[in-house]
């Protein structure tokens, strides 16, 4: 019978899973050897609250989506997050890292400029740039929205838009991509994301942008909350 001792993890808490336990992290204490299935049902008895969540709580490892069956060990950083803002199961670890040196992502709290980031991919071989701008809407679901607030896991969210970028460049004939996405309060009408692609030939460039503001949505670690006259609320995905 293997014996079983105690680890101590640094638990990270995002969105709607961090309001729901009080606080954005703590050391915590964990019974192991253990894997990621295990040391999410430990999770759940010492933080009742996290039980709302059901198998929609994501868990990621060392900044990574975990897999059941991975081991969780002394010292590992443990994150809790709800669906992200439009989606859900994380994508394949085993994605090619051929991203091009000069693609970008990023992460910032200032006002977007789209136009100068579009201008940031382009290449005397490209015959077209895609760029793509999300911004803050006023109404949804019948409702006035006041203003929005975004909320990133900044290591991870800027991994995943790597991995993101690297599984573009396999499916399409693009020549470079740059995500910049913007974080906290954003004013309705405000750019909370772009996204923008270069490519020899256009419908490449259409292909590739349309499917990574997909992707960004499924499973890049960022939650939106809209706030209401009335109230507000986190906006989160649902598993696949």
């Amino acid at each position: 019978m293997q014996s079983t001792h105690r680890i101590t993890i640094h638990l990270l808490a995002f969105g709607a899973a961090r309001e729901a336990i009080g606080f954005a992290e703590t050391e915590t204490a964990l019974t192991a050897p253990c894997t990621a299935a295990e040391a999410r049902e430990q999770l759940f008895e010492k933080y009742p609250a996290l039980k709302r969540f059901g198998n929609s709580l994501l868990f990621a490892v060392n900044q990574e989506y975990a897999r059941p069956d991975l081991a969780v060990t002394d010292g590992d950083e443990v994150a809790v997050f709800p669906p992200v803002s439009g989606g859900a199961q994380a994508v394949s670890a085993d994605v090619a890292k051929r991203s091009s040196i000069k693609d970008f992502f990023e992460l910032t709290t200032e006002p977007i400029d789209v136009g100068s980031i579009a201008r940031r991919v382009i290449l005397p071989e490209c015959g077209a740039t895609v760029t793509l701008d999300g911004y803050a809407r006023e109404w949804t679901r019948g409702r006035q929205t006041l203003y929005l607030i975004y909320e990133a896991y900044p290591e991870m969210a800027l991994r995943e838009m790597k991995r993101l970028a690297e599984d573009a460049h396999q499916q399409f004939a693009i020549a470079h991509i740059g995500i910049v996405h913007r974080i906290g309060r954003l004013e309705i009408g405000e750019t909370s994301v772009v996204i923008s692609v270069s490519a020899p030939h256009r419908q490449a460039a259409f292909q590739a942008c349309e499917w990574a503001i997909r992707e960004l949505k499924r499973t890049v670690p960022i939650w939106k909350k809209e706030v209401f006259a009335q109230g507000e609320a986190w906006v989160e995905g649902q598993p696949e």
